[in-house]
């Protein structure tokens, strides 16, 4: 018999009862903090990985989730005090990203990603459509793109290796 794959779980579910806890003015610097999760996520991976060149595409991807990450602080000159105050709050976040991903094939891991870039794209360009500053909706543009880039990366991956169901 056939093992039915686990359905892959809804990231903005998860965090929606954190970003709920959280300052509408904090928030993108929460989503920063997940950025920099994932960039050690997608570091891990890359270790792991057996092929040169896919391990090339998976440290291109922590680097653009920390660049997203630098480009979401450097809109607060305050943001590593905030943020440190932010995980204070929410030690729940850090275990939450964790269990996420724990104990799953790393077919599920990559969808469950690539899931969580897009949606992170879609997060940031409604950040920045509600900004009244054009540098910074140009900002959060970029950080969109930036999302969107890995999770095609993943998309790649997944279909290339045939990890999709």
């Amino acid at each position: 018999m056939l093992e039915q794959p686990r359905q892959v779980p809804s990231v903005a579910a998860i965090l929606a009862p954190i970003l709920a806890r959280v300052a509408v003015a904090d928030q993108p610097l929460l989503l920063a903090l997940a950025e920099r999760m994932a960039a050690a996520r997608y570091r891990a991976w890359a270790e792991r990985e057996g092929d040169a060149a896919d391990r090339v595409l998976l440290l291109g991807c922590a680097e653009r989730e920390d660049e997203v990450a630098a480009r979401i602080e450097s809109l607060r000159p305050d943001a590593k005090a905030v943020q440190q105050r932010l995980l204070e709050q929410n030690p729940d976040l850090v275990e939450l990203n964790r269990e996420l991903f724990a104990g799953r094939p790393l077919r599920e891991q990559y969808a469950i990603q690539a899931k969580g870039e897009r949606l992170g794209a879609n997060t940031w360009k409604a950040v920045a459509g509600a900004s009244k500053h054009a540098a910074v909706r140009e900002l959060f543009l970029a950080c969109a793109t930036l999302e969107e880039e890995s999770a095609m990366v993943l998309e790649t991956l997944l279909q290339r290796n045939r990890m999709l169901d």
